[in-house]
């Protein structure tokens, strides 16, 4: 996937976290008011360690760790769960987190068996709405912590 900011063209690719990576996840940050949208990534990764279904990724262009995500798709399940998507704040603007959700939604379904991807953020989170309605996300509602339960359903 390539994302377009201007006239400059950015490959985005996910690779899965690891000791080449770790640190350059653990040092992306978030703008101020974007804090309280999206855990620490230091949480996420222990998250991801102490849960087997949790797929974590770095988002990597022109070779830099720029963002983070975190998903789960149970081999079970027909519906895949996004659980993190964060753009360090220096890299933001410049179309990567689009880019990130696109790859990420290839590589779903490239799995061949899910349906459903869903996706829960804060309601004031104005980026998020924007960036996954984009994709074809529809709002279900809130969910019992007050997040907003998006949708997107996948052919099949």
């Amino acid at each position: 996937m390539t994302s377009r900011a201007g006239m400059r063209e950015y490959p985005v690719a996910l690779e899965p976290v690891g000791k080449g990576n770790r640190a350059a996840i653990l040092a992306l940050e978030l703008l101020p008011q974007q804090q309280g949208f999206v855990a620490s990534n230091a949480e996420s990764l222990a998250e991801a360690r102490q849960d087997d279904e949790a797929i974590a990724r770095a988002v990597v262009a022109a070779g830099r760790v720029v963002g983070f995500l975190m998903y789960s798709a149970p081999e079970d399940d027909d519906e895949a769960i996004i659980y993190r998507l964060m753009i360090d704040r220096r890299e933001q603007g410049k179309g990567l987190g689009s880019a990130a959700v696109a790859k990420l939604l290839e590589e779903i379904a490239r799995l061949g068996r899910i349906r459903r991807v869903s996706i829960c953020y804060e309601p004031e989170n104005e980026a998020a709405r924007r960036l996954y309605a984009g994709f074809g996300f529809v709002e279900r509602g809130l969910d019992e912590d007050g997040e907003m339960i998006a949708d997107l359903e996948l052919g099949g």
